[in-house]
């Protein structure tokens, strides 16, 4: 049975025992809890990456060509809800798979949509040049610069005589800013590839987007192609000097109002307007 300091020598061992285990025990929950909060931080870390992937990721749609990146129309009538109209396809056109030669004054015989390259200089450089535009909405003239914006005029030329724009709609109207068109295949609208792209000949300032000027889009530094844009009254003052100037609407402003008119709060047309042709004309 043993003494009495045996039995407190056994007592204090199982005590010892005791708090030895619920030391372990302790520890171990203490190192459940810390690796607990580890993972927790380590999947709380990856929320916040994805988050911020997914915050910061971009596809190539979000930059198509023929954006002019302004979007503060401050026109109330931009609020509309009207629904988009559905736009027809432009005509079928060929591709050139040669240097592009310019092409003759009367128009070529077929539609052209694609280059294999940017034209030469073809305009002549003493002569002025206009630009009647024939839609289904009416007819609209501008005065061409090729002082102020050789390269931009004489692609537009060049694309006009080719009959590039022919069966074109206008496919984006913000009303009070700006109407745009010039993608000459529509798929999807504003991302169309032309082949080519033309540099910058920028305004010295915002200033020079007047009412009715005509302007070259673009989704970015020389990234000029087949897209363009008329200022809407008013819409001049939301614009930074990114876009190459390149005319001037001398005639038929009223078809443009008209036609600045039919788009809704999402920046498409509520009326399908297209343009059967533009027509160049040239003066010494």
């Amino acid at each position: 049975m043993g003494t009495s300091a045996e039995k407190h020598a056994r007592q204090k061992q199982a005590r010892s025992s005791k708090l030895q285990e619920a030391t372990v025990r302790a520890r171990q929950s203490s190192r459940r809890r810390r690796l607990v909060t580890v993972i927790g931080v380590l999947l709380g870390v990856g929320i916040i990456v994805a988050g911020v992937w997914i915050l910061t990721g971009s596809g190539d749609d979000d930059t198509a060509e023929g954006s002019t990146t302004t979007t503060t129309a401050g026109d109330s009538t931009t609020t509309t809800a009207a629904d988009a109209a559905e736009l027809p396809r432009p005509p079928e056109g060929i591709t050139l798979t040669e240097k592009t030669p310019c092409p003759p004054a009367a128009g070529t015989e077929k539609r052209v949509e694609r280059f294999a390259g940017p034209p030469p200089t073809c305009i002549d450089p003493d002569a002025s040049y206009t630009a009647t535009f024939s839609t289904t909405k009416g007819d609209f003239t501008a005065t061409l610069d090729s002082k102020k914006a050789p390269v931009s005029v004489n692609n537009f030329v060049v694309l006009s005589r080719y009959h590039f724009y022919d069966g074109v709609p206008f496919h984006r109207i913000v009303p009070g800013f700006v109407i745009q068109a010039g993608d000459g295949d529509g798929d999807p609208w504003g991302n169309n590839d032309l082949g080519y792209s033309i540099h910058d000949e920028l305004p010295a300032s915002s200033a020079e987007y007047v009412d009715y000027s005509l302007a070259m889009a673009n989704s970015g530094p020389n990234t000029n192609g087949s897209q363009f844009f008329v200022v809407l009254p008013g819409g001049g003052a939301q614009l930074q000097p990114n876009y190459s100037w390149f005319g001037q609407v001398t005639q038929g402003q009223d078809v443009v109002a008209a036609i600045g008119a039919l788009g809704n709060a999402e920046q498409k047309p509520t009326e399908a307007v297209v343009i059967n042709s533009v027509r160049i004309d040239e003066t010494e």
